[in-house]
């Protein structure tokens, strides 16, 4: 018997949007198991709690059994490690996307064993959406629904 393929998704999901869901949802047909991976930097200063956030994520993929939810601190390689995922999913929206994952994957290389990085490029439609944006046109009293999963609300 085979292991499960299985792939971390890893980032702040401060908070999740349609994009996000999108990459997921992508990665399914490849996957025995999708890990959504919230990581946790004591230095990074988020305007949802990690509590709403691990709610939400569970609410936006209820329907699907393959997909989990789960909190790690440090490398992401080492939580790729330790939950036994080779394969590690990152979004590309654009050029500058590219370069930051290029450098963080060949660090991964360097750092962890038997973890590949895989890219999905952006569909059109997600490509202007981002966490950081969101949160700027929650925070500026605007309506962030159009970027944001049913069952997300603030």
């Amino acid at each position: 018997m085979s292991a499960k393929k299985i792939v971390v998704f890893p980032g702040s999901f401060d908070p999740i949007t349609t994009g996000h869901v999108d990459l997921v949802r992508r990665a399914l047909p490849l996957f025995d198991e999708v890990i959504v991976a919230i990581g946790v930097n004591s230095q990074k200063q988020t305007l949802f709690p990690l509590e709403q956030r691990k709610a939400w994520i569970a609410e936006v993929f209820a329907d699907e059994r393959r997909v989990s939810v789960d909190v790690f601190e440090g490398l992401t390689v080492h939580f790729c490690q330790k939950v036994r995922a080779h394969y590690l999913l990152r979004g590309l929206r654009n050029a500058s996307d590219f370069d930051y994952e290029k450098t963080i994957s060949q660090l991964n290389q360097i750092v962890g064993e038997n973890v590949e990085t895989l890219f999905f490029i952006s569909k059109p439609e997600f490509s202007h959406i981002s966490s950081t944006i969101v949160r700027e046109i929650i925070k500026g009293g605007g309506n962030a629904k159009p970027f944001l999963p049913k069952g997300v609300t603030y």
